[in-house]
C-alpha cells in the first residue's frame, strides 16, 4: 500500500501560491507539448558528441544536435560532483543548499549516525523479493519538476522515471510520481518502491518475464563496428587502461565471467546492454501508460549510463566508451522514432542532458601529457589531522565522520572542552590546506555567514546545507583525484554538461552564453505554459524558444 506522503502535503501548503498558474504565456498559446521526455546520460562529457560524430547515424544524437537548440556552454557547479548530487539539482532547479542531497550519505548530528540519502526501510521492493527497492525521496527537501507538474494540473499529469540506478530514478521522479523504476542488481528485473507503486503493473511484469538481463549476460560484448573504425579512441589494449577488475581491458568481453566477478547483474550497467534495457522499458512504459495522449502534459525521465562505476577503469578515450555511445546512439534514434509515431514531435519536448560529467584518469594525464596532477590520500590526510588536533587540544576523538571532501568534527567534545567551534573548524581547515593537491579547505562557519555566496567559491556555498554539511569542506586542484586504500571512489572535477532541446516550441539554434543546469526546470515550465515555480533559482532560456 502507498503511504500518505506528508512532505508532498507540505509542498502543497507552502508553495501552492507559486505553483498554480494561468496558462497565459506565449508558448502556451502555441500548442504546448503533451509529453516531456528528459534523457539523462550519466557521466556524459560534452565532447563525446563531436568526438564520435562521424560514426553516429543521422536520426540519433545528430538529430538532436542538427535540429535542436544546443546549449554549448552549460554547466552544473557542485561541490561534490556526482550523479547522486546532480540528479536532484537538475530536476528540482536548485542546488544542494536548498534540496539537501549533499552526498550519498552524511552525518546526522542529532541521531549521531550516518544517514543514507536514499535508503528507506519503511518501504518495500515492488517487482522482486530483494531489498533493492527500499528507497524513497523522503530526504529530498525541494519539489521536483514532476512534483510541480502534478500540482499545476491537480494531479492529472502522469509522471514517471526509468533508470539503471536507483538514485537517478528516485531523485528525478521526486515525491509524487506515478512510478519510478530501476534495475535490480540481484535479480536483473526492473523494480520500484512502495513509496511510488502499490501494485506492480502487469506490463512491467510482462517485461521482466522476458528475462532480458539474463539474455544479455549470456552474450559477449563485441564492438559494433570493426575495431579499426574506432579512430577517435586509444588502442584497445592501451597499457594505462585498467579494465574490469584490473584484469580485462580488451574486446570481446565475456559477460558471464564479468557477472561472476561482480556477483550480480550490476555489471550490465557498464555495458551498452543495460542502456538498451532501459530504452525498451521506457518505450513499453509510454505505450502501456498511454503518455502524451491527451491535452494534460505528462513527464518521463530516462537515465542511461556511461560505463557507470567502471568509468575510471576505461576513461573517456577508450574503445569501450566509444562503443557505448555508438550503441546508445542507436537507442536514442529508436526512442525518437517511436516518439514520432506514437506522440508526434510536435506534441513532444525532448531534453538531452547529464547530471554529471566525467574526468580523465590521473595516470593518463600525468604520463601521456605531463600534467601537474596526482592523487590525494584522504585516509592519511585525516589521520594526520587527528594527530594535529590531539597535539593542539589534547587527546580525543575530534573527528566523528568523513565523507567526500567533507569533515565532521566532534561538536560535543569541542563544547565539553570549552572551545569555540569556529576556531577549531578554522584550525582544521588551515591544516588541510597544507596538503599537496588540495586547492582550498574552508571552515563551515564561513558559509553560515554567507562569506562566499558571490565569489568564485559559490559552487561550495551553493552545496552547503547547514544541517547536513560537514565542518570543513575542501576542493582538490584541477586534475587531482582522491585515492583510498580499501575502496574505490567515483570522483569528477568536470562541471560541463550537455544540454540539448528538441520539440515544436524550440528553435534550431546554438547558444554560446553560459547556461546553468538549474535553468532546465524553469525553461520547461515556460514551454508548457505554466508560471515558473517560486522556489526555482534558474532562469528561462528565452534564447531557445520560438
Amino acid at each position: 500500500m502507498l503511504r500518505f506522503n506528508p512532505i508532498f502535503l507540505l509542498f502543497l501548503i507552502l508553495f501552492a501560491g507559486n505553483f498554480v498558474s494561468a496558462q497565459s504565456s506565449k508558448i502556451a498559446a502555441a500548442n504546448p507539448p503533451r509529453l516531456v521526455v528528459v534523457i539523462n546520460v550519466e557521466q556524459m562529457r560534452t565532447d563525446y558528441l563531436s568526438r564520435y560524430a562521424d560514426k553516429f547515424q543521422q536520426d540519433g544524437f545528430l538529430r538532436l544536435v542538427n535540429q535542436g537548440a544546443v546549449c554549448s556552454n552549460a554547466s552544473m557547479n557542485l561541490h561534490v560532483k556526482k550523479c547522486l548530487t546532480g540528479v536532484p539539482t537538475l530536476f528540482t532547479g536548485v542546488y544542494p543548499d536548498r534540496h539537501g542531497i549533499i552526498n550519498e550519505s552524511w552525518y546526522d548530528r542529532l541521531k549521531e549516525k550516518e544517514i543514507n540519502a536514499l535508503d528507506d526501510s519503511y518501504y518495500m521492493t515492488v517487482g522482486s523479493d530483494s531489498p533493492e527497492g527500499q528507497r524513497s525521496a523522503a530526504l529530498l527537501l525541494s519539489p521536483t519538476l514532476g512534483d510541480v507538474l502534478k500540482l499545476n494540473t491537480n494531479g492529472k499529469s502522469r509522471v514517471f522515471s526509468v533508470g539503471l540506478n536507483d538514485y537517478s530514478a528516485v531523485f528525478s521522479a521526486g515525491h509524487a510520481a506515478d512510478g519510478a523504476y530501476w534495475l535490480d542488481n540481484q535479480t536483473g528485473h526492473m523494480i520500484s518502491s512502495s513509496y511510488y507503486v502499490g501494485q506492480f503493473p502487469a506490463w512491467a511484469f510482462d517485461f521482466n518475464n522476458k528475462g532480458m538481463a539474463g539474455m544479455y549476460i549470456g552474450r559477449d560484448w563485441t564492438t559494433l563496428l570493426p575495431i579499426s573504425s574506432y579512430g577517435a579512441s586509444l588502442n584497445d589494449d592501451y597499457v594505462l587502461e585498467k579494465g574490469y577488475y584490473d584484469k580485462w581491458n580488451t574486446f570481446p568481453y565475456n559477460l558471464k565471467k564479468l557477472m561472476s566477478n561482480a556477483g550480480s547483474y550490476k555489471v550490465l550497467k557498464t555495458t551498452p546492454f543495460g542502456n538498451r534495457m532501459i530504452k525498451d522499458f521506457a518505450v513499453n512504459l509510454i505505450e502501456s501508460e498511454q503518455l502524451g495522449r491527451d491535452e494534460v502534459p505528462d513527464l518521463l525521465t530516462i537515465s542511461f549510463s556511461s560505463m557507470d562505476y567502471e568509468n575510471s577503469s576505461f576513461g573517456p578515450s577508450s574503445v569501450e566508451m566509444q562503443d557505448i555511445y555508438l550503441r546508445l546512439d542507436q537507442d536514442i534514434a529508436s526512442l525518437l522514432t517511436y516518439l514520432d509515431k506514437a506522440v508526434g514531435m510536435t506534441n513532444t519536448l525532448v531534453v538531452l542532458t547529464s547530471a554529471c560529467s566525467a574526468s580523465y584518469p590521473v595516470t593518463y594525464l600525468k604520463e601521456e601529457f605531463n600534467m601537474p596532477v596526482g592523487y590525494v590520500a584522504p585516509e592519511s590526510m585525516i589521520a594526520l589531522l587527528k594527530s594535529f588536533l590531539n597535539i593542539t587540544y589534547g587527546q580525543g576523538d575530534w573527528i566523528e565522520f568523513v565523507s567526500d571532501q567533507q569533515i565532521y568534527m566532534n561538536r560535543q567534545l569541542i563544547e565539553k572542552k570549552g572551545l569555540a567551534l569556529e576556531t577549531v573548524q578554522a584550525k582544521a581547515a588551515s591544516f588541510i590546506n597544507q596538503f599537496e593537491g588540495v586547492k582550498l579547505a574552508l571552515p563551515a562557519s564561513d558559509f553560515t555567514r554567507g562569506d562566499y555566496v558571490k565569489s568564485q567559491l559559490m559552487a561550495i556555498a551553493k552545496s552547503y546545507n547547514l544541517k547536513r554539511s560537514g565542518d570543513v569542506l575542501y576542493v582538490l586542484e584541477d586534475g587531482w583525484q582522491p585515492q583510498f586504500k580499501y575502496h574505490r571512489t567515483i570522483y569528477n572535477d568536470n562541471s560541463r554538461i550537455p544540454l540539448i532541446w528538441l520539440g515544436s516550441s524550440v528553435k534550431n539554434t546554438r547558444i554560446l552564453d553560459q547556461v546553468d543546469a538549474i535553468d532546465m526546470v524553469p525553461t520547461i515550465f515556460e514551454i508548457l505554459g505554466f508560471d515558473v515555480p517560486g522556489h526555482c533559482e534558474g532562469r528561462i532560456l528565452e534564447e531557445i524558444l520560438r
